[in-house]
């Protein structure tokens, strides 16, 4: 597991990533997986994904991590949930203390 900066906005094959959705400074989490990150995320700023992401306002990218296979992403997005809050916040501020939208880069 690593983590990764943001995609050009293409899917790549063999490339799946697990990403954490916040609404602002240890907020609400949302925990997903994804071939293509870019594409995702866009859908939940664009309110595209009905439920817990939209009606929480949901949409700032404030992690995510690269792996090879969808088995590898998918094992690691079911530890992430079981995770204690605590965890997730330690695990967000190692890569991203400020709680920035990561995504932001993408338009940069």
């Amino acid at each position: 597991m690593q983590p990764v900066a943001a995609p050009r906005g293409r899917a790549m094959p063999d490339r799946y990533f697990v990403y954490i959705l916040s609404n602002r400074r240890a907020g609400a989490f949302y925990i997903g997986v994804t071939n293509d990150l870019a594409r995702r995320v866009g859908e939940h700023k664009a309110k595209l994904v009905p439920g817990f992401t939209q009606t929480h306002g949901i949409d700032k990218r404030v992690y995510a991590e690269e792996h090879a296979s969808i088995l590898e992403a998918r094992a690691q997005e079911r530890r992430l949930k079981r995770w204690r809050r605590a965890w997730k916040i330690a695990l967000v501020e190692k890569l991203n203390p400020d709680w920035r939208d990561m995504s932001e880069e993408w338009l940069t």
